[in-house]
């Protein structure tokens, strides 16, 4: 099943070399499938010039050798297989174009994940092997799709509105908020309050002698303030 074209091969070989020879927990199966997919962008960044702008595309997986791509009327977003002679991935063709493109993603994961899968995945007392290799694929695809660095550098630059986010990166607003919230982002927004140059921030303790109670004074926002 791994006779291959070596343009394949190498993409295959490149991101399955990276998983350890040995059983995991998830949380490193779950890293691994961010180095895979860091990996995968990485590999094709070099081959298109225009990667930079565009991001993972179906062009770019459709062009692996023996891998097809194909939309069909589906009872679920995606399926894929190996039919003796290519990989086949089927997206539902009724779902939204930017869930396609996710699907695409994920069910790519399971194919680089084909034949290493039960060391990966090896369930616990919360989830089954199935749940976890169905979570990991979920991962792989944002991680692919919304690259951690590039998140970060979108949301230091004022891109920080999910939609815009959405928009940004090709993705669904549920896609990006997950993300925020794996990167940590969703939690660095520190709004300040509207009426904050009236209200104190905090106290700042000040020198009292032993023989008394700490004493405290309020610090009112000065922020920006010069001393004249």
């Amino acid at each position: 099943m791994d006779n291959f074209s070596p343009e394949q091969q190498s993409t295959l070989k490149r991101l399955r070399s990276l998983s350890p020879s040995r059983a995991c927990t998830f949380d490193e199966a779950l890293g691994l499938a961010e180095r895979q997919a860091a990996k995968l962008n990485h590999l094709f960044a070099t081959q298109w010039p225009s990667f930079q702008l565009t991001g993972i595309t179906e062009d770019h997986l459709a062009a692996q050798p023996r891998l097809r791509i194909i939309r069909e009327t589906l009872p679920v977003s995606g399926m894929s297989h190996w039919t003796g002679r290519e990989w086949l991935i089927c997206l539902n063709k009724h779902d939204p174009e930017v869930r396609q493109r996710f699907t695409l993603l994920h069910e790519y994961k399971h194919i680089v994940d084909h034949g290493r899968a039960e060391q990966l995945y090896t369930g616990d007392k919360r989830t089954t092997p199935h749940q976890q290799a169905e979570r990991a694929a979920d991962y792989f695809a944002g991680c692919a799709l919304i690259p951690r660095t590039a998140l970060k550098h979108a949301w230091g630059n004022g891109l920080q509105r999910p939609a815009a986010l959405a928009e940004h990166f090709g993705v669904s607003e549920a896609a990006i908020i997950v993300r925020l919230d794996q990167t940590g982002l969703s939690r660095e927004r520190d709004v300040e309050p509207e009426d904050s140059r009236t209200q104190a921030r905090c106290q700042r303790p000040v020198w009292t002698p032993a023989w008394q109670g700490q004493r405290f004074v309020v610090q009112q926002p000065g922020y920006g303030r010069r001393s004249s």
